[in-house]
């Protein structure tokens, strides 16, 4: 679990867990059974509606009950979930051939792209879905709705940049008050037909199939909408840590979400007229507007844990080498998780826009719903798949029978959102590929500078024996050489010695290293070795779920003396990218490399140096 969470209580956390982590599948009764008998122009039959109905409950129980819940729960990498703590899990336990460990990171980093893809797309559905409301009461507002959701959204993005805390702390309160309104309303709705609960039966879901055959393939496509947001259970467990989350779901958010989707299949055969929006038609017509009110800021809450969960998905994979260095900023000095990447923030806050302007209502965003989500569930039980075998230690044939159990479920989810990609479903798709080709893009680049900087670079204990055997002049004050290899010569250090014929009295060669672990403990965080007189070698570890702080670390490291940064420089190397053809990527890849290097975040604004300790040296690098 998240260190900043440990000393909190259980209901503390239950309470946080409902607020942030059931947002999205929370918001769910809010559109599903309207896309699913109003998208698909689908019957109003007792059989139809206890077959869809069954549906829905069996998939809340084996997709997001057994696999994440309860299967993948389990599967924690210090406490952490995701698909990316899964894999740094997945690698650190199996001993792989170098082409297994690019198809596991391949996969692992898809999931991630498809992650981005699904985080545009949950807000725009959420919010317009709510705000679709107030067309119940008065139609004569629908020109207002998609502005009234922009705003509110827009809103939500410019709020980031002051930190969650404030509006954090009523995330519980608001989520808990809108899942017993969902089970409420449910079972006002059941009581008008309880026969409705014959639902229960999963014979139901199969003889809906035997009905319908191909049709009721697609009509899965639906369904899924039901389930979107479970992947959330498991990738916001550190925050929260397992029990918890186990707890409100099984005691509080399933029961809630059942009893909802229940009572609007009982309306529905009631009347056939409430399909144009079942779940605002459940409420009684006094209730109309304080649900309208509910709706809306269950959706934004939505919207903020998917905003957030982009935020920390991003300096993961900063941290684990796949993408350029950007802004971090912290907006809470209490929580270390409360961080804001502007650049993030406002390329979500454009492509949300892009998505009300484009489709304009939640029936047609719809559409796009669920391919990303749908492909993430198959990459995360592939990867369970292995890590059952590998860590677990299952026999191969129990742990490729589970394995196939998910699979084909996933797999028929997956299938069916298929048909959806002419109608908007290529929206998600072609984010993941656009981001996928970014971070493989930038590690293969990264690579390639490595290895060019390691062909150039001189080895550092003999260069150190011959400064001993020939001293430069040696001034006052501190000089720390950041570099990627702790075993080389600085490029900045050599710079220096050229250009200024000098040497510091104390010299530290610093190399940060980024452990594929979420947290690495504090009293592992720092190595220090003694070169030569005054003269040292400082490796610095990070997990990518720690926050880098180069001076908070330094200041506990003494290197003979105390630092003082008043009296200490950092020189740093940045390399000027010249693509070339050759041995490397393909030309365009180099280009595009080296375009995203030259628009990357300085080091001292990553790593937290203040801009006026800091001396840059430059260097042109073929590639």
């Amino acid at each position: 679990m998240n260190p900043s969470h440990r000393s909190h209580g259980t209901p503390a956390l239950a309470l946080g867990a409902l607020g942030v982590v059931f947002g999205d599948i929370g918001t769910s009764p809010l559109y599903t059974m309207k896309e699913v008998f109003g998208g698909h122009h689908l019957p109003l039959t007792p059989d139809n509606v206890l077959g869809i109905l069954s549906l829905i409950f069996w998939s809340l129980v084996f997709v997001v009950s057994l696999k994440y819940v309860g299967v993948m729960m389990r599967a924690d990498n210090k406490g952490e979930g995701g698909v990316l703590a899964l894999l740094s899990l997945l690698q650190g336990h199996a001993p792989l051939a170098s082409r297994s460990r690019w198809f596991l990171m391949s996969l692992g980093f898809l999931g991630a792209s498809l992650f981005f893809g699904d985080t545009l797309i949950t807000p725009a559905i959420s919010v317009l879905s709510a705000v679709e409301g107030l067309e119940m009461g008065a139609p004569f507002l629908h020109p207002f709705v998609v502005p009234l959701a922009l705003g509110i959204l827009l809103g939500l993005f410019v709020i980031q940049q002051h930190g969650t805390a404030s509006i954090g702390t009523l995330f519980g309160p608001v989520m808990l008050a809108w899942f017993g309104v969902l089970g409420l309303l449910g079972v006002l709705g059941i009581l008008r037909n309880p026969g409705i609960l014959a639902a229960l039966l999963p014979t139901q879901a199969l003889n809906f199939f035997a009905a319908h055959g191909m049709a009721s393939f697609f009509i899965l496509g639906a369904v899924v909408l039901a389930i979107t947001g479970a992947e959330a259970l498991y990738a916001d467990m550190g925050h929260f840590g397992r029990r918890p989350i186990q707890l409100v779901w099984f005691a509080y958010a399933l029961p809630a979400l059942t009893l909802n989707y229940f009572g609007q299949g009982a309306l529905l055969l009631a009347n056939p007229e409430a399909v144009r929006n079942p779940f605002y038609l459940l409420a009684p017509d006094w209730a109309l507007y304080p649900m309208i009110g509910l709706a809306t800021a269950a959706t934004v809450i939505a919207s903020q844990a998917v905003i957030s969960g982009a935020f920390s998905v991003t300096r993961q994979v900063i941290q684990m080498g796949y993408a350029p260095r950007l802004i971090i900023r912290h907006t809470s000095a209490a929580e270390a998780g409360q961080i804001y990447i502007p650049f993030v923030n406002w390329t979500l806050a454009c492509g949300v826009a892009m998505l009300i302007l484009g489709f304009q209502s939640s029936s047609n965003l719809a559409a796009a719903y669920g391919i990303a989500v749908t492909a993430t569930f198959a990459i995360d039980t592939l990867l369970l798949g292995l890590l059952m075998r590998v860590q677990w230690g299952l026999h191969p044939v129990l742990a490729g029978v589970a394995m196939a159990f998910f699979l084909v479920i996933d797999s028929a989810f997956f299938g069916a959102n298929l048909a959806k990609i002419p109608e908007g479903g290529w929206f998600p798709l072609v984010v993941a590929l656009v981001l996928f080709t970014l971070l493989v893009t930038w590690k293969r680049g990264r690579d390639m500078v490595t290895l060019r900087l390691r062909e150039k670079a001189l080895p550092l204990t003999p260069f150190v024996e011959s400064l001993l055997a020939h001293p430069p002049i040696r001034v006052a004050g501190t000089a720390v050489f950041m570099t990627a290899d702790a075993n080389a010569v600085p490029l900045a250090l050599l710079h220096n010695l050229k250009h200024n014929k000098v040497l510091h009295e104390r010299v530290v060669i610093l190399n940060v290293r980024h452990a594929e672990v979420p947290y690495v403990a504090l009293e592992r965080r720092l190595e220090r070795a003694r070169l030569a007189d005054d003269f040292y070698q400082v490796t610095l570890r990070y997990g990518f779920m720690d926050d880098v702080d180069i001076p908070k670390a330094m200041a506990e490291c003494s290197c003979g003396m105390p630092f003082d940064m008043m009296e200490t420089t950092f020189f740093l190397s940045r390399e000027n990218l010249i693509p070339t053809r050759g041995e490397g990527m393909m030309l365009w890849r180099e280009h595009l490399f080296a375009g995203m290097a030259r628009n990357a975040a300085s080091p001292m604004t990553f790593f937290r140096i203040p801009a006026n300790r800091v001396v840059e040296l430059g260097a042109q690098l073929e590639i």
